[in-house]
């Protein structure tokens, strides 16, 4: 859909000399030739950007450009006049005008500060809505249990130092949804929060994602590239996943945390940023220390302020209002119009025990809401397993074979996400031989 264009002046000659030039750039005009029409059409036509004309004879392009943010118009303005001087540029530009062309414009540079005035519009869009759902996901920092509460405190206590912060808990609990929220409970809210992921990463790779390299550092390094520890000056870097990291990587992190300052990839020069680190890791890091995979330095500058986000079995309570905020996002994805979770189902909700945590009810809901046929997410739109699911014990509305199979899949999956997937692990957990576990699983139709 192309742009919209309000074309305001009291010259016929130059509408439309300016609606000729710009529907031959695939631009939508619309015409007004005095202040009192513009403000009408301003309101009826929802332009995208206006040309507005300085000199008219009701009023002029200043009472018109203020009439307009008064009545909550944002779109941009570019003032066009012969009357060039100065001070109109910068009363204009006070008043909220993106730019100011003087009569006569050349073509090319109306063309060039209208494509820039629209890309910027763009850009404050974009950032508006991602700003709105980042917004949205700390709704999910809440919870109405003493250990969600207890995390919260800590983490709101902890954001405003530069203190590094371990974020320790299982797979699926939050913990980047909950690095965020302390960014932005910080002063640092305005700067960059970056999130690196340790796990996959080659030592290579992520020692170039970290600090950057210098030109010709290595086959294919053809230009200067910053790292994230750089780009992030100012603001947050969070390790997710922190005990994945090499030995050489460790080293290269204890000398930023005692130093705070590093060298590019291929290069010499100590570079210092103003960074502010949060880790998180589903691993048992003393255990690892004492097995000589972690550098233990490196642990205790880490571990200055420790969080432990509970799993969402030991914060049950919290189970509904996490659904109803999961049914909304998805309701409004999908453009459905979930409005209820029934009792029923809530009541199973709460009971299953949820080894994957929130990640793993969010899944369910956006399954149910997908899936679902009307605006309750019922007993019948939740899977079977969480479905049987009543505090231990097997549903009665199900079968009996239908409640042996919903246990079987439940333990099985509860055993894969402690194992974090090993299946050689889980089967030895379970008392089971490792091919019988896979013939299970395929049984079960479990990924």
């Amino acid at each position: 859909m192309p742009n919209k264009i309000l074309i305001v002046d009291d010259e016929p000659f130059n509408l439309d000399l300016l609606e000729q030039e710009l529907t031959d750039r695939g631009y939508a005009i619309e015409k007004a030739n005095n202040g009192t029409e513009a403000l009408k059409k301003a309101a009826s036509f929802h332009p995208d950007l206006i040309l507005l004309d300085y000199q008219m004879p009701d009023r002029n392009g200043l009472e018109v450009l203020k009439e307009m943010r008064n009545g909550g118009n944002t779109a941009p303005v570019v003032m066009i006049t012969a009357y060039g001087t100065i001070e109109i540029a910068v009363q204009a530009m006070k008043e909220g005008a993106y730019d100011f062309i003087p009569k006569p414009f050349e073509p090319d540079h109306l063309g060039l500060v209208v494509s820039k005035a629209l890309e910027q519009e763009r850009l404050k869009r974009e950032v508006a809505i991602l700003s709105d759902e980042v917004s949205e996901r700390y709704h999910l920092v809440v919870g109405k249990s003493a250990k969600m509460n207890q995390a919260i405190d800590l983490a709101k206590k902890a954001a405003s130092s530069k203190t590094t912060v371990l974020l320790l808990g299982e797979s699926g609990t939050g913990k980047e949804i909950f690095a965020r929220a302390i960014h932005n409970w910080s002063e640092r809210k305005a700067e960059p929060f970056i999130a690196i992921n340790c796990v996959g990463l080659s030592k290579e790779l992520l020692e170039s994602e970290l600090f950057g390299h210098e030109p010709g550092a290595f086959t294919g390094a053809h230009q200067l590239k910053k790292g994230k520890m750089e780009l992030a000056d100012g603001g947050t870097v969070f390790f997710d996943e922190i005990g994945d990291v090499s030995s050489e990587i460790q080293t290269k992190l204890l000398r930023f945390l005692q130093e705070r300052e590093f060298e590019r990839v291929g290069g010499n020069r100590p570079i210092q940023v103003d960074v502010r680190i949060i880790a998180a890791t589903n691993r048992d890091l003393e255990g690892a220390v004492k097995e000589g995979r972690f550098r233990e330095d490196l642990y205790h500058r880490l571990n200055v302020i420790p969080i432990t986000l509970p799993p969402l079995r030991e914060r049950r309570e919290d189970t509904p209002t996490l659904a109803r905020f999961f049914m909304q996002r998805f309701s409004k994805e999908t453009k459905k119009n979930f409005t209820e979770i029934t009792e029923e189902a809530e009541k199973r909700l709460l009971a299953y025990d949820w080894p994957g945590n929130v990640r793993e009810l969010a899944n369910v809901i956006e399954r149910a809401i997908v899936l679902g046929p009307g605006h309750r997410v019922t007993l019948q739109d939740i899977p079977p397993r969480i479905a049987a699911a009543e505090r231990g014990t097997a549903s009665s509305s199900l079968s009996y074979h239908d409640a042996i199979e919903a246990t079987k899949r439940e333990l099985i999956i509860r055993a894969l996400a402690e194992a974090q997937g090993n299946r050689a692990v889980a089967a030895k957990a379970l008392g089971l031989h490792r091919t019988h576990l896979l013939r299970l699983m395929k049984s079960l139709r479990i990924d």
